[in-house]
């Protein structure tokens, strides 16, 4: 049993972020799947967004967040959220993130940040270290947090289940005790027991068979706070990243939507701009908006994917902006300075999730959840472009802060050890693997961009099903990583599904063609799903 101060799972910006300000109170452990680089984080290219020029305000980023939003933001945790962000960035700057700078200097000689613009924001505000952004912050971070010696990282360690003194019996008020963890190399399971547990885990693109993320986003943190009986909400709004790079060797490869926001142009395959009468932004509309042209383009056309275009921009220019994405492209055979990017829509952020406020609270007592895997009403029904990390980065520092100022009693419950009882080693993996297809695929075709009652209710019926299977299988076999995960992406695609059928509108990212308009009696009204 491994006792601690704070138990952080997951080792993205806000899990790091997190630990480095709790370390100054106690004993932290971060439990991180793979290796601790490994997060969405690492794979964010565009930017944080944050107010730092003079042509921009917090009112008018603000507004930009809300009109994303679609009327579902929670507006005094917008504006929170977004004042605090310049505050938190000089943090991050501190720490030796090296946002990329204007090569012109100001007229006092003073090198100024190189602000970027994406979908949905009326002013530049992303900074942005070229197109590795997430890369660069995740690096310092876990720079910071290896000199830090009240933190204790353990790699290849993945969560199984919230500890909650109801699952334990014995009555009194349900708090959160810690996790069981499957050490993956070892093979065995281990019990770490803290006063605070905080989810970090990110979010469920994997839920989706074409999806941004990596491997490990598979929706854990929201699954295993939903067992552990917290309010989960909004899960109908799944981000579709418009632009995907469509390649047969390309598993996932997210073309930044800064490329857009520096001159790129979505073309159909005749090479017509096909945003020009879909919205005044065009191409540089907010992504549910651009994510549905490109989708209804496709389908109309019968095409596998339409074009980004940003040829007509100087190469030098192409290749300092976007080093990452020319090398990767390149790699495919692919030089953007010179032919248009294929690209396709794919899941890439979950708005919802589970319940928290501005600083990170769940309503279990002890459970806290900051970044994707939270909902606090900042995104709405659709994330604004780089407002992601923005958010991780404040919620982990409020987090911190109301922990420093609310702490909690030690554990005292006497916690048993993690028990397999006479499960014997799956010998038949072909059904986990089978299963995992199958989810991601209903959810595709059936939950996808846009989506229909009656598509909605049969993923529902086939859900239920998989669950049955999936739930005799965990009790008959001892834990494996990939059945941990497929148990935890059933979960979140039944709360998706669950989510989406409670909302009889279409709003956002949630677009149903049986109730095709928004209404006004669900502004404000956010879809909850608790056990």
């Amino acid at each position: 049993m491994k006792h601690f101060d704070y138990l952080v799972l997951g080792s993205g910006i806000a899990g790091l972020s997190f630990a480095l300000k709790a370390a100054a109170c106690g004993r932290v452990a971060i439990v991180t799947k793979k290796d601790r680089a490994e997060s969405n984080t690492n794979y964010a290219q565009g930017g944080i967004a944050a107010v730092f020029s003079k042509e921009d305000s917090f009112a008018l980023h603000v507004r930009d967040t809300l009109v994303a939003g679609a009327g579902l933001c929670n507006e005094p945790v917008v504006r929170q959220i977004i004042e605090d962000g310049p505050a938190r960035i000089a943090e991050l700057i501190a720490l030796g993130t090296q946002f990329s700078e204007r090569e012109a200097r100001s007229e006092n000689g003073v090198r100024e940040l190189d602000l970027g613009r994406e979908g949905g924001h009326s002013k530049r505000r992303i900074l942005h270290v070229k197109d590795v952004t997430g890369r660069e912050i995740e690096r310092r971070l876990l720079q910071a947090v290896a000199a830090q010696p009240n933190i204790t990282i353990f790699e290849n360690h993945l969560a199984i289940d919230l500890i909650t003194r109801q699952k334990l019996g014995g009555g009194g008020e349900n708090r959160c005790l810690g996790a069981y963890v499957f050490d993956k190399p070892n093979g065995v399971v281990e019990t770490f027991v803290a006063p605070v547990t905080l989810l970090a885990t990110g979010g469920c693109g994997k839920v989706y068979l074409y999806t941004t993320n990596p491997d490990i986003a598979t929706g854990d943190g929201v699954a295993m706070a939903y067992r552990a009986g917290a309010t989960v909400a909004n899960m109908e709004f799944i981000q579709f990243h418009p632009t995907c790079l469509y390649h047969p060797k390309a598993k996932s490869f997210l073309i930044s939507e800064a490329v857009r926001g520096e001159g790129g142009v979505l073309r159909n395959l005749r090479g017509v701009e096909f945003m020009e009468g879909v919205h005044p932004l065009k191409s540089l509309a907010p992504r549910d908006i651009v994510a549905r042209a490109i989708d209804s383009e496709i389908k109309k056309s019968g095409a596998t994917h339409v074009w980004l275009d940003i040829t007509h921009k100087p190469a030098p220019f192409i290749m300092e902006r976007f080093p990452n994405i020319y090398q990767t492209c390149l790699g495919y055979g692919l030089d953007i300075t010179k032919e248009p990017i294929p690209v396709v829509p794919a899941a890439h952020y979950q708005c919802g999730g589970v319940r928290t406020t501005v600083d990170g609270q769940t309503d279990i007592p002890g459970l806290y959840a900051v970044g994707e895997v939270a909902c606090t009403g900042l995104h709405g029904a659709n994330r604004l472009a780089s407002n992601s990390l923005l958010e991780a980065v404040v919620c982990a520092h409020r987090a911190a802060q109301h922990i420093a100022g609310n702490p909690l009693p030690p554990v005292e419950v006497s916690i048993p050890a993690w028990q397999s009882g006479e499960a014997c080693n799956a010998d038949e993996m072909v059904v986990v693997a089978h299963n995992w297809n199958e989810i991601r695929r209903l959810m595709w075709d059936y939950v996808g961009i846009v989506r229909t009652t009656k598509r909605l209710e049969r993923a529902q019926k086939r859900l239920v099903n998989l669950q049955q299977e999936i739930h005799e299988y965990y009790w008959n076999f001892i834990v494996t990583a990939d059945l941990l995960e497929l148990r935890n992406i059933a979960t979140v695609a039944e709360l998706i599904v669950q989510c989406a059928l409670q909302r009889p509108e279409s709003r956002g990212l949630h677009f149903t063609l049986d109730f095709p308009d928004a209404n006004p009696d669900w502004a404000q009204r956010n879809t909850v799903v608790r056990r």
